[in-house]
């Protein structure tokens, strides 16, 4: 049976330094022993493959989230058509135990997850439940990532207490709001009686 070394299990029979994890294969006795809530992580993908990567978790019935947004496209012969693109490209989301996180990489188009090659970083319910939940009751965009700029604090309205970035686009305010475990953002529309400086 293989040894499993966590944050607050360290022995002198186990070669890791302090502080990091070994995660046994998913076959292993130790690992099948530990329970383990499922989290959000963030699965990177090859590029444009993103629905593609939805359809296998959905054979595979792992739970998983890809934002969508539309936008409108002209083909070459003149006609406008909406299409539906991820609001954060190379990005799936999907909630498993870290035991089953295999289930996810073996699907075709997914690369790895956003974190360390040991263990990856996940993303907060609050983050998801936002972004499913509130986002599409506002007119939204993919914004470019951003680190400085006026922090800012939605107060009212259903995105009441959430942070984001202040930035001015010629139809009225946006706030930018982040995912920074995968350093990808989203713009949102708002009123300035809607929002407030952070202090």
């Amino acid at each position: 049976m293989a040894k499993l070394c966590l944050v607050s299990i360290h022995t002198a029979n186990c070669p890791v330094a302090p502080g990091e994890y070994i995660l046994p294969s998913p076959n292993d006795e130790a690992m099948n022993n530990i329970v383990q809530p499922p989290v959000w992580l963030a699965a990177y993908t090859t590029p444009r493959h993103e629905k593609s990567v939805v359809r296998h978790l959905k054979v595979r019935e792992v739970e998983h989230f890809l934002p969508l947004y539309k936008a409108e496209r002209r083909w070459k012969n003149g006609c406008k058509v909406q299409v539906e693109f991820p609001v954060f490209p190379n990005y799936v989301f999907v909630r498993v135990d870290r035991r089953m996180s295999h289930r996810v990489l073996d699907a075709p188009g997914v690369v790895a997850f956003a974190g360390s090659s040991r263990l990856p970083a996940s993303v907060p319910d609050s983050e998801i439940e936002w972004l499913r939940n509130e986002l599409p009751l506002r007119k939204f965009e993919p914004h470019p990532y951003l680190v400085i700029g006026s922090r800012v604090r939605i107060k009212s309205g259903p995105l009441a207490g959430i942070d984001g970035v202040l930035s001015r686009k010629k139809s009225g305010l946006r706030v930018v709001l982040s995912i920074h475990l995968i350093r990808q953002s989203v713009a949102v529309e708002v009123g300035i009686d809607e929002i407030e400086r952070c202090v």
